[in-house]
């Protein structure tokens, strides 16, 4: 009997020889974080294999803290199902209390080769909520779906102490009641094959993404808030990549948006977020201190300067950065985004701007508990 895991251990080899020959300089550090990247990458891509059903699609949780790809947004719970076409589906549920909570059906998935195209987004705001928050969404053949189309829903968190998830879950209606098919040998190898395309394409894909977009821009510099590419129709979002020695800092200045959610992340050379359960790799409005002149001031720095909106790099020299808006009612421009200084890191102790935020490393401590804490509220693995 031949091993139906025979394609999907190449393809873990094949993506380990990426992983250990990426198309960027790499040290010890960012290897160690690269093998814990493709373990992740192996457990989606077998979950997304195997929960891969288009006669009864259910919703995956394939992103998170234990298996990241494409910059994931460390306050966001992200959902993914399968769509086909002709079929008719109900997504229904009850909207918790996040920020935000969108909707996004793509004709396909990204690829080393383009992103897919946006079939169809938006938020809640354009759903007939219930008094107890309750919603339903009908759609199907008006969308004109294909085999491969994939709906991605966002539940996005500002403040992780307080918000709440809500409930959601999708039923394909024209093929309610109809039994699952016995499964047989020839149908699991069939699964480890797609396992096998979507690991390896995973691992490509994110390489390739970045340098269309992030890796353009002068290093230690943000671009101006721009519609987010292949994205959500009320995000905005600013890219970048930084370069610091261990003696520099970079201070990023903008304003504090009147948005229901605005956030800031760094991340790895994989493209990916970094450890943001148990370090400050990323902040949102809500968890950053705002000066009386409306501004927020990060610092991304390898060293601690003893500041509340410190983003911790870990002693990565270099790693990518995004801001994003989300839920917007208008468009931004150059003056809604952000300033960038890179200065020495001594220099941080004698600024003035930043004396508002100055923590003692008991306070710096009990915000990290915090977020252990926020985390393990929401964790879906």
């Amino acid at each position: 009997m031949s091993d139906p895991t025979a394609t999907f251990q190449e393809a873990i080899a094949e993506a380990q020889r990426l992983i250990a020959d990426p198309p960027f300089e790499i040290d010890e550090r960012d290897l160690a974080e690269g093998q814990e990247y493709l373990a992740g990458s192996i457990r989606s891509a077998i979950q997304m294999a195997f929960d891969y059903d288009l006669e009864h699609p259910v919703l995956i949780n394939p992103t998170h803290q234990y298996s990241r790809q494409g910059l994931d947004n460390p306050d966001a719970v992200y959902f993914n199902a399968y769509l086909t076409g002709g079929a008719s589906y109900l997504l229904s549920g009850v909207r918790g209390t996040t920020a935000d909570l969108s909707f996004q059906i793509m004709d396909g998935g990204y690829t080393d080769a383009g992103a897919p195209t946006t079939v169809v987004a938006f938020d809640d705001r354009e759903l007939d909520l219930g008094e107890d928050g309750s919603f339903e969404w009908r759609f199907g053949p008006e969308l004109g779906l294909e085999k491969g189309a994939t709906l991605i829903v966002r539940e996005v968190y500002d403040d992780w102490s307080t918000e709440e998830r809500g409930q959601l879950s999708i039923q394909r209606l024209d093929t309610a009641g109809k039994p699952r098919a016995a499964l047989t040998t020839e149908q699991v190898a069939k699964r480890y094959g797609v396992a096998a395309k979507l690991l390896v394409g995973r691992i490509k894909t994110w390489f390739a993404f970045p340098e269309w977009f992030t890796y353009k821009e002068p290093v230690n510099t943000l671009t101006v808030p721009k519609s987010t590419p292949g994205g959500l129709a009320s995000q905005f979002s600013s890219i970048g990549h930084y370069d610091l020695a261990d003696d520099e800092a970079m201070v990023v200045t903008v304003p504090a948006s009147q948005a229901p959610y605005q956030a800031i992340q760094i991340g790895s050379r994989w493209y990916v977020s970094t450890d943001y359960e148990h370090h400050q790799t990323s902040l949102t409005r809500a968890q950053s201190h705002v000066d009386p002149d409306g501004n927020l001031r990060y610092v991304v720095s390898a060293r601690n300067p003893g500041l509340a909106n410190w983003l911790e790099s870990g002693g990565r020299h270099r790693g990518v950065m995004m801001l994003r808006w989300q839920r917007l009612s208008r468009s931004l421009a150059a003056e809604d985004g952000p300033t960038v200084e890179v200065v020495p890191f001594t220099s941080l102790a004698s600024r003035s701007d930043l004396d508002g935020q100055r923590v003692t490393g008991e306070e710096y401590a009990a915000r990290i508990e915090a977020r252990q804490v926020g985390i393990a509220a929401r964790m879906i693995s």
